[in-house]
């Protein structure tokens, strides 16, 4: 397991942006496959952001869109008729226990709800989790909160282990202080292959300028045409707002 606190030193504001735009540029615009995708942070008017998208190079994994009913952002297939396996592919992605935000890519969003409930922290709660067993690939298991009351966010990826397919190894990572204008960003893989190849090292660092629509729209652009599926952004605002913009791209 590895915990890390990341918190950068912003004093030249120029080489971080440049930092956060030359990751977008080679993460996500120029990246035919990140997979699914998770970035957490605040925007330009300081409130919290959440960005999460599905990619999908099946025709089972293609057919789904985000649905939102009684505050949970849910995966559903497109055309019932059409689902094949449900399995990895349909979960809960994101939900509140009380002022924390959790949003993940699988089932264990309902795990980590469940933990905090009992008490349990975002760590312990995912104790039991194991990456997905999907062989090859062995899919990288990513997952979000973000605290209000506490100001602080924090990331994890649960990976295969170096040295065996039965194992994994836990990655966590805290922040606190998060500048207005960037996230953190971790995905399922690295870009397209066969097997596809898992996320490696820190999470990055990119931009979130504008609102919930402007990011939604950026971002969206930037996603690989061919196999972006749905993209949804969270926006909660020091007053209280709460806005989502969701694009499904084969909403029935």
């Amino acid at each position: 397991m590895k915990c890390t606190t990341n918190n950068l030193n912003f004093t030249n504001t120029e080489l971080i942006k440049e930092l956060a735009e030359r990751n977008f540029t080679q993460h996500i615009a120029e990246n035919i496959y990140p997979g699914r995708g998770i970035v957490l942070g605040r925007n330009h008017a300081d409130s919290w952001i959440v960005v999460y998208w599905i990619m999908g190079r099946s025709s089972n994994s293609r057919n789904r869109i985000f649905t939102h009913e009684n505050g949970i952002l849910r995966i559903e297939a497109a055309d019932p008729s059409l689902l094949e396996d449900p399995s990895l592919i349909i979960y809960n992605v994101m939900r509140d226990v009380d002022d924390t935000i959790v949003v993940t890519n699988g089932s264990h969003t309902d795990t980590i709800c469940e933990g905090l409930t009992q008490g349990k922290s975002f760590y312990t709660s995912l104790h039991s989790e194991k990456h997905e067993p999907d062989e090859p690939n062995y899919t990288t298991r990513i997952s979000g909160i973000i605290e209000q009351s506490e100001s602080s966010m924090a990331l994890s990826r649960i990976s295969k282990s170096d040295f065996s397919a039965e194992h994994s190894a836990h990655h966590y990572y805290r922040y606190t202080d998060i500048p207005a204008g960037y996230g953190y960003c971790v995905t399922t893989y690295m870009g397209d292959g066969n097997p596809l190849p898992a996320f490696q090292g820190d999470p990055l660092l990119l931009p979130l300028e504008g609102d919930s629509e402007k990011i939604a729209d950026n971002y969206w652009q930037k996603l690989n045409p061919e196999n972006r599926i749905s993209l949804v952004v969270r926006e909660l605002g020091n007053s209280g707002e709460d806005r989502l913009k969701i694009i499904n791209r084969f909403q029935v």
